[in-house]
Parts: structure tokens; sequence; C-alpha cells
């Protein structure tokens, strides 16, 4: 079992210095400036809550051609396979933090990431009013969701915990819902 985590732990590691950085400052206070423009437009946590989520899953559906062409991943065989790959080499590659995959339930179709780190949180304390509220990194959700979906696999991706929100760690969980297919026309 260990095994295929070391072999995506250094495929995550070697995709990550491969990418082109960017200061990772400027984009923490780019998208702090992002959040706080949401709310003051919205009024509403849950209405930014789904409008992060909505643009995290935009970023993914173009985000997984460039995880596909950089990665150096192959195909993976089942859900258990591809939670490794998003924990392991997706976040490590695009965010610089690995996550660990924990709590499968018993059909294994759902799981919960770990994050060591949230770099999206880095600087950032929420007021008293959003606590328990706005779920600050809901584009990370957004993002695997729409990535997955590009794949075919439709997910629920959601913050359970979140060390913003006081708890002592962060933590996203994972859900397959449906496997797509892809439907072709029978043009004869």
């Amino acid at each position: 079992m260990s095994r295929p985590v070391d072999k995506y732990g250094k495929l995550g590691d070697a995709a990550f210095s491969r990418m082109e950085k960017v200061n990772a400052d400027l984009f923490l206070l780019t998208y702090g400036s992002l959040v706080t423009q949401l709310l003051k437009d919205m009024e509403d946590a849950e209405a930014v809550n789904a409008q992060l989520d909505k643009m995290g899953y935009n970023i993914g559906l173009r985000l997984i051609d460039e995880f596909l062409a950089k990665s150096g991943v192959t195909a993976c065989q089942d859900f258990r396979e591809t939670a490794e790959v998003v924990a392991k080499v997706g976040l490590r590659m695009f965010l610089g933090v690995g996550a660990e995959v924990v709590m499968w339930n018993k059909e294994m179709t759902a799981c919960s990431l770990v994050l060591a780190e949230n770099p999206l949180a880095e600087y950032v304390e929420l007021p008293a009013n959003l606590v328990n509220k706005l779920w600050y990194s809901n584009l990370l959700c957004g993002v695997i969701r729409g990535c997955l979906e590009q794949l075919q696999l439709r997910v629920e991706c959601r913050f359970e915990k979140d060390a913003l929100q006081g708890d002592d760690q962060t933590m996203i969980r994972l859900e397959l819902k449906e496997v797509l297919h892809e439907e072709y026309d029978d043009d004869d």
C-alpha cells in the first residue's frame, strides 16, 4: 500500500519542481482581494462559498489539461488511486503542498484529504461574523470537482474542517457520485 504513495509523492515533487512559479505573496493577496470583493458584492457568505466553488470548477475544467501534460501520471485504476493522485500529485504540483488520504467509507467511494497546510489561508484571519459561515478556500473544492469531472468522475467536494474556522486541521471530503460515460451519436 505504501508503494503507490511513495510513487505519487515522488511524481508530485518532480511535477512541482518543473512548474513555473509565481510569487506566493502576490497570489495570496490577489486571492484575498477576490474573496473580499465577493463578500462586498454578495453580502452573504453562502453565496460567496457557491461563487468560489463555481470559479474553482471552471478553473479545474482547464487545469486538468496542464496536469495531464506535465505530471507524468497515467490513468488511475480506481477511485482510491485517483484520490491519492489528487492528494500527492495535483495539490503538490499546483499549490506546493500534499495531503493525506484518510477516512475511506466501506464502499471506497468517499474519503477525506487532510492538508498539511493550506497556502490559500496564510495571512488570513476570519472575522467573527464569518466563522462557521465562509469557507475561505472553497475555490479548491471547485478545482478538484472540475478536474475530476473532465476525467468522467462526478464528485462532491466540500470542506469538513478548516484551521481558519478554529479546527485543528484542514480537511476536504471527497465523494464519488457517478462515473460518467461519454455518449456518442451514431450518425449512420
